[in-house]
């Protein structure tokens, strides 16, 4: 765990990026006539989760951050329910949208988390008291105002 001093330092940004690959590299071999269709629709909604909370990060103010947060938390659950449906309609097997839901929980979770410590924080906080890692109950590290109190 470190200072973010970029989007790029972020964790969900970083796990974005993979889920968005992800989407890419499982839908490439799907029929040409899905390129308009659930294709289209799986790799924008990915997308959409890391570009937001890229843009997001480059706002000014912690409640324009959080809103964005929740933008790409809204594209994770688009993307959720477009990747179900293409096991429905035979285009993808259920083991592999399996694999990719267990990362877009664990990405929504973070995403959350992130939430929380955003909107909990003071009206201008500094870049560099944001952390993205959650606590677990095997790896609990202070936050950064726990530390500054040691």
């Amino acid at each position: 765990m470190g200072v973010i001093r970029s989007y790029r330092d972020l964790r969900v940004w970083q796990l974005g990026m993979d889920l968005a690959a992800d989407a890419y590299r499982v839908t490439k071999p799907w029929p040409k006539d899905e390129v308009y269709g659930l294709t289209g629709q799986i790799r924008r909604a990915a997308a959409s989760i890391p570009a937001n909370i890229a843009e997001g990060f480059g706002r000014e103010a912690s409640g324009s951050f959080a809103q964005f947060l929740r933008i790409a938390q809204g594209s994770l659950k688009e993307f959720e329910t477009h990747l179900l449906l293409a096991v429905r309609v035979d285009l993808m097997d259920g083991r592999t949208a399996d694999e990719i839901l267990t990362k877009s929980d664990d990405l929504g979770r973070m995403l959350g988390s992130l939430i929380r410590k955003v909107t909990a924080s003071p009206a201008s906080p500094s870049r560099e008291k944001v952390f993205v890692e959650r606590p677990t109950t095997n790896d609990r590290r202070p936050t950064l105002d726990e530390a500054s109190l040691r």
